[in-house]
């Protein structure tokens, strides 16, 4: 998004550990960044305490602000610890059952004892209505006023506050479910209403209802904190508009994203994505690994051919971490994040076998890790990389909270290296170090082998607070030559938000054969799309840049083929012609003797910023790099041993600066370290270039 000249916007996520803030001018393409500790008991209280430090330390008035984007993990948080609202489904008669049956597969088929989340909605608040809509789309019964009535009867005594409504069918023709749905806004005007035909109108019974009743379980919860953020922006000054991320990209207005939290379950790690993509296209590098690693935990995307890979499923609140099918299925667009739980604040403990583990479990914001001297005793990460000399403790969020060191030898050595037959405390440190990154390579290779993806071929950017520190050794165990730390790289999710255009995604089943389709019905759906992406986006629709993608896959099959359409008039010979480019790249053959079904019609619309931001570029060297020499630290490197590193102020390295060797880069908000045998450049907009040895 971009605003005129002289207005300053920002961007502020909420972590596990940190909420950071962006402003940036874009009069002078400046950057001010902050980062301050999360409040868990009321997130928008970390908020605001960040947006009163914006204005002192760096005169960024709410007054003077014309976009605040926010991203939060509030909703995903909310479906993890069931902390949503009581919640009714409305369905058809006899599928109230779909939430438990799901979709009637076993994600480990030998496992006698397996588990399945509890539903969102509890069997007894699963209301059946009578009606039916076949699957064409005509109306064969329609729902009556009195049945409609009894269910409100019902749900007021069980004190429901939010209601979702999932009639079979209604992708096809969404009349019944909009007739109930207004009916129990009549009869119940307090209750929050989702409909399915409004949050996900395509086909799978067992998706949409499950999507549709996750909506309405975090919507009255997002609707009141949102609007508390609203309010307490109001009261400092705030007359701009307030957006939200999504968590496929592009950002929405706050009264949508109300509406559809669903679409803002994971808008927080979105951000770091949307940034990564954003960067990497300034430098011409369009294939990355995103590496975004925080206070809890650490995500891994691909960014490939310039684009971030998007997927339309996900599952949450899995009862096993890895295994796909043990969570509740959630059908909106979601970048394809890999996220592990391996941040600054994971715990490092011995298991059963006398191994050492770190994470997934997390000391958070409160207490935090030892060396935060707030009463955490547990050994951290952030505890084993200030023992290593990785962190200076005097400089941690710029000398705003010194670090305690003694604190975190000391709890490594109580309670990991007597465990580890009695191994001096600085080793047990790097081995909870490299534990990390190991941990984190594992899960990439496995990640980029299922996307096909080849890592020597790819540049890692690094974000996040841990990220600059925790990259130079992962992207050496993946292979990964080329390393890309930013500006602001520590509160790059916030960054991100604000380089995102506004964006929607809209979807429409449209099932039959390709060879019986008619190009001119596809072409009234896309344009129907578009009607409802400029409403969302309250824009008009010669403005918008849409994107047109059809999910194809060959008759019989049971899973889709993403297919982008190019521009233009659309015919069976195109698609056809962009389905079999896009079926071989994924599976290298095409099948000339079989049909071809077409199954949805997805558009994207974005409205592109009219002036995007440029940042404002450091000034060319004029001197060498000795005069952003800080001092020099003592670093370990295990089997290398100890390096004294030098230690560079970033805000005085200019283009054009290089260092070859063990080093560290100092920022208020994460510090990068450059391994034995690497080195860096600074580029012409102040990025560190680092090469892996």
């Amino acid at each position: 998004m971009s605003n005129p000249r002289g207005a300053v916007r920002i961007g502020t996520d909420i972590g596990g550990t940190f909420t950071d803030f962006v402003a940036i001018d874009d009069a002078t393409g400046e950057l001010r960044l902050e980062k301050t500790l999360t409040t868990p008991r009321d997130p928008s209280e970390g908020i605001f305490h960040g947006l009163d430090l914006m204005a002192k330390a760096h005169g960024v008035a709410l007054a003077d602000c014309t976009t605040l984007v926010h991203g939060t993990t509030l909703v995903i948080n909310a479906l993890i610890e069931r902390k949503g609202a009581v919640t009714a489904l409305v369905t058809t008669q006899g599928f109230r059952d779909v939430l438990e049956m799901r979709n009637e597969l076993r994600y480990d088929v030998y496992d006698l004892q397996i588990e399945y989340p509890r539903p969102l909605v509890p069997r007894g608040l699963r209301m059946e209505v009578a009606e039916r809509t076949s699957s064409d789309g005509v109306v064969l019964e329609r729902p009556s006023r009195e049945a409609v009535r009894a269910i409100v009867a019902a749900l007021r005594a069980a004190d429901v506050r939010s209601v979702a409504v999932c009639l079979l069918n209604s992708y096809a023709n969404a009349e019944n479910e909009r007739a109930v749905g207004a009916m129990l806004g009549e009869e119940a005007p307090e209750l929050a209403i989702s409909l399915s035909s409004d949050v996900l109108p395509q086909i799978k019974e067992y998706e949409r209802t499950s999507t549709t009743a996750a909506n309405a379980y975090v919507k009255p919860l997002v609707d009141a904190y949102l609007a508390k953020i609203s309010e307490g922006l109001g009261e400092r000054g705030f007359h701009g508009e307030l957006f939200v991320m999504q968590s496929g990209g592009g950002v929405l207005a706050a009264d949508v994203a109300r509406e559809f939290p669903i679409r803002v379950l994971e808008s927080g790690p979105a951000g770091g994505v949307a940034a990564a993509r954003w960067w990497g296209a300034l430098v011409g590098e369009a294939n990355l690994l995103c590496f975004d690693m925080g206070g809890t935990t650490a995500k891994l995307c691909t960014i490939a051919r310039g684009e971030a890979l998007v997927a339309e499923e996900y599952e949450a609140a899995r009862v096993y971490r890895f295994k796909r099918g043990s969570g509740f299925a959630i059908s909106v667009p979601v970048f394809d994040l890999l996220e592990i739980g391996t941040g600054g604040g994971s715990i490092a403990r011995i298991d059963h076998l006398g191994l050492l583990k770190v994470g997934p479990q997390s000391s958070g914001a409160s207490p935090g890790p030892a060396c935060y001297g707030l009463g955490g005793t547990n050994a951290t990460v952030t505890d084993a990389d200030v023992a290593l000399g990785y962190l200076d403790p005097g400089y941690f969020l710029g000398g705003s909270m010194r670090l305690q060191p003694e604190l975190a030898i000391s709890a490594i050595g109580a309670g990991v290296a007597p465990q580890l037959g009695g191994i001096p405390a600085i080793d047990a440190a790097y081995g909870i170090h490299e534990l990390a990154n190991e941990d984190m390579a594992s899960a990439g290779r496995l990640h980029l082998a299922e996307r096909g993806e080849d890592i020597a071929a790819m540049s890692m950017v690094a974000c996040g607070g841990a990220g600059p520190v925790h990259a130079y050794g992962l992207a050496k165990k993946l292979g990964v030559r080329k390393l890309i730390v930013p500006p602001a790289a520590g509160v790059m999710s916030a960054l991100g938000m604000l380089v995102e255009d506004l964006a929607i995604d809209r979807v429409r089943t449209s099932r039959g054969l390709l060879v019986a389709a008619v190009p001119a019905e596809l072409e009234r759906l896309f344009a129907e799309m578009l009607v409802e992406a400029a409403q969302l986006l309250k824009t008009e629709r010669r403005t918008l840049v849409a994107k047109r993608v059809a999910d194809l896959r060959y008759r019989g099959q049971g899973y889709n083929v993403r297919v982008p359409l190019k521009s233009g008039t659309l015919s069976v010979a195109s698609i056809r012609a962009a389905f079999e480019t896009e079926y071989k790249l994924h599976y290298g053959r095409i099948y000339s003797d079989v049909d071809i079904e077409l199954v949805n019609l997805r558009l994207n619309a974005r409205q592109p910023a009219t002036r995007p931001f440029v940042p404002a570029k450091p000034a060319v060297a004029s001197s060498g790099i000795d005069a952003a020499r800080k001092g020099v630290r003592r670093a370990y490197f295990g089997s290398a041993g100890y390096f004294d590193c030098p230690v560079f102020d970033r805000y005085k390295l200019s283009e054009g600066h290089c260092h070859t060797g063990a080093a560290f880069v100092e920022e208020r908000e994460t510090t990068t370290l450059i391994g034995p045998g690497g080195a860096f450049t600074v580029n012409e907009y102040g990025m560190l270039m680092i090469e892996v040895a």
